[in-house]
């Protein structure tokens, strides 16, 4: 396969980058929600649940982290991001695909039920709904899906 970008785990100094493109693509998504006061809040989150309790496979073109995408070991997708120019791209199919070749029986996630374009783009990458939720942090509504191998 062609294509522009190479998958690796994740690096400590890959932080700073991956916390810009955290916020560039909520920003992108939700507008209307200040990410940028919540960029202390993420950081800690990132540094003290995610980095030592996920694998973190992230995305490069040329110099730049373009995406990422986290899996715990209880097999829970926590984030997937991408760069908004690269929206549409392979680049989300192929984070999803490290996740699954990490996670291979199973992948549970949560998205925001708004979210139509993500909810589509995990459709297409075989999840399906499962229940409904709320995030305990927003207060949104949020939609439970899962991914198992060999599903149809």
């Amino acid at each position: 396969m062609n294509r522009s970008f190479t998958l690796r785990r994740y690096r400590p100094d890959d932080e700073d980058a991956a916390m810009a493109l955290w916020l560039k693509t909520w920003q992108q998504t939700y507008s209307s929600i200040d990410f940028a006061a919540r960029v202390p809040w993420w950081r800690e989150r990132w540094r003290n649940e995610l980095v030592p309790n996920a694998a973190i496979i992230v995305a490069e073109e040329g110099l730049a982290l373009v995406g990422f995408v986290t899996i715990d070991t209880h097999a829970y997708l926590d984030q997937l991001v991408v760069a908004p120019e690269r929206w549409g791209s392979k680049l989300a199919d192929a984070l999803v695909d490290e996740a699954k070749r990490i996670s291979p029986d199973t992948i549970t996630l949560l998205v925001n039920d708004d979210n139509a374009r993500a909810i589509r783009f995990y459709e297409r990458n075989g999840f399906v709904r499962a229940g409904q939720d709320v995030n305990p942090t927003s207060g949104r509504p949020v939609l439970k899906m899962i991914w198992k191998s060999g599903a149809v």
